[in-house]
């Protein structure tokens, strides 16, 4: 079949990208190397869209979060990747987490039912000399192709280290030991299991990281950043002694009922937790939260036998560590997502610089909306920049600066800056665009975002 755009990579944000596309009429090949007899170093099977870290798509609260914001504006354009994940939607308190195989196998799904879309399993290693191509690698793209990419771009891309956290299966886990509940009970069920420390088995927790046998790194990965929302743990852990305690081992929150008093009936927080997140909707896999790490495999066994309650762990899958590659876009890349020396190509998704699974299906979305927009002859028109699309957006082509850019989630800091206003007139005042929602910064400080209005932004994101 011929094809009006040309899609590389079926990852998450190709398949949004392909969904966007093919869903208004475009005649689509989506190519994914991966079951045509190549792989990369951290996937684990040829399925589209295949979450190959965590299986959590993080909060979900669209008032006080911007990556729940970012879900909110995504699925008001039929995000294909949020209506995954709602099929595959595991507990996890106000998070969104999914069972991966059921998101995969939903996205693979959606997209074989498009009979304008054409999936073809095949590497391709050089970019494309003519017609529309959006190129969704992400961080693990073929050496060949990252070549062809730094030809194009007349400069190396830049790279840092990610990390992936080890999975247990559940009925090893000592339930006498741990318990269910998540963060001051938050939501209304119990979506954690956590396994407490006292301050001796922290303190010899966090020696035996310091002590670990870990990968080698080979010389010319030697000098390459860690991304620090994904550091591993030992490295979080060779920051200080309480480090963990105030990142993924954080006890406040949560109440050990197995260390009820009549003082404390309902029990005290621990020295440092250790919690694990359901990872299917069976509820057989629980993966450790924040714990991603370069130990090597036998050392990953054996201290982590030593966190209580995880004494006779089995474990489906334990950590690694993989090179991630990423663009620097804001000096590559227009506004419309196209490298400019290129224009006849986009890139969509991690390689862009964004970091995180929602970011870059939401780039994935906008890449495929552009094109669309492009085959009719239209320019596509960016959301505000007061929305979470269009913050995202604006800081991977341009906003952000280009010597220092650095992969980064969506936040509320990337939205344009406004003046505080006290609570009473942020609540009653009314806008040019609409009402405010309030978010605070400080004491008696409160910074207005204008897109908390959710029937609002389904008005704004409409036209797009």
């Amino acid at each position: 079949m011929e094809y009006d755009v040309h899609i590389i990579g079926g990852g998450l944000a190709g398949s949004e990208a392909a969904w966007q596309l093919a869903r208004r009429g475009a005649r689509v090949r989506l190519s994914e190397m991966r079951g045509g007899g190549d792989s990369t170093p951290a996937h684990q099977g040829a399925g589209l869209a295949e979450l190959v870290c965590s299986n959590s798509f993080r909060s979900d609260d669209s008032d006080k979060n911007a990556v729940g914001l970012l879900h909110h504006e995504m699925r008001a354009l039929d995000s294909l990747v949020m209506t995954a994940a709602a099929a595959a939607q595991v507990p996890a308190g106000s998070a969104l987490a999914v069972d991966r195989e059921v998101f995969s196998a939903e996205v693979e799904a959606a997209l074989a039912a498009l009979p304008t879309l054409t999936v073809v399993r095949e590497r391709i290693d050089r970019l494309p000399s003519a017609g529309l191509t959006i190129v969704a690698t992400g961080p693990l793209t073929a050496a060949a192709l990252a070549d062809s990419i730094g030809t194009a771009t007349g400069a190396s891309s830049l790279a840092f280290f990610d990390a992936i956290a080890p999975i247990v299966y559940r009925d090893s886990i000592d339930m006498d030991v741990c318990w269910m509940a998540s963060r001051w009970d938050k939501g209304e069920t119990k979506d954690y299991i956590n396994c407490p420390m006292n301050l001796e088995q922290y303190r010899a927790f966090h020696q035996g990281l310091l002590d670990g046998d870990t990968t080698e790194f080979r010389e010319w990965e030697a000098s390459t950043p860690y991304f620090e929302g994904c550091m591993p743990i030992e490295v979080m852990a060779a920051r200080g002694l309480d480090t963990l305690r105030f990142g993924p081992m954080k006890p406040v929150g949560l109440d050990n009922p197995h260390d009820a008093t009549p003082e404390f009936p309902q029990g005290r927080w621990p020295h440092a937790v250790v919690q694990l997140r359901q990872d299917n909707k069976l509820g057989t896999l629980w993966n450790m939260v924040g714990f991603q790490t370069k130990l090597k495999h036998a050392e990953q066994v054996r201290l982590f036998r030593t966190i209580p309650g995880l004494e006779n762990a089995e474990f489906a899958r334990l950590g690694g560590l993989h090179r991630n590659t990423f663009l620097n876009s804001p000096q590559l890349l227009d506004r419309q997502l196209r490298l400019k020396s290129a224009p006849h190509i986009r890139f969509a998704g991690q390689i862009t610089g964004c970091e995180g699974y929602v970011e870059s299906s939401a780039v994935g979305l906008m890449a495929g909306m552009m094109a669309a927009a492009e085959l009719v002859g239209r320019t596509w028109t960016a959301p505000p920049r007061t929305t979470a699309l269009g913050a995202l957006l604006a800081h991977i082509t341009g906003d952000a600066e280009a010597e220092s850019y650095q992969p980064m989630n969506i936040n509320f800091g990337l939205f344009p800056p406004v003046d505080p206003t006290s609570r009473k007139s942020s609540a009653t005042k009314p806008t040019p665009s609409g009402p405010r929602s309030t978010l605070r910064r400080g004491k008696g400080q409160l910074i207005s975002i204008e897109t908390a209005s959710n029937s609002k932004i389904r008005r704004i994101l409409t036209i797009f």
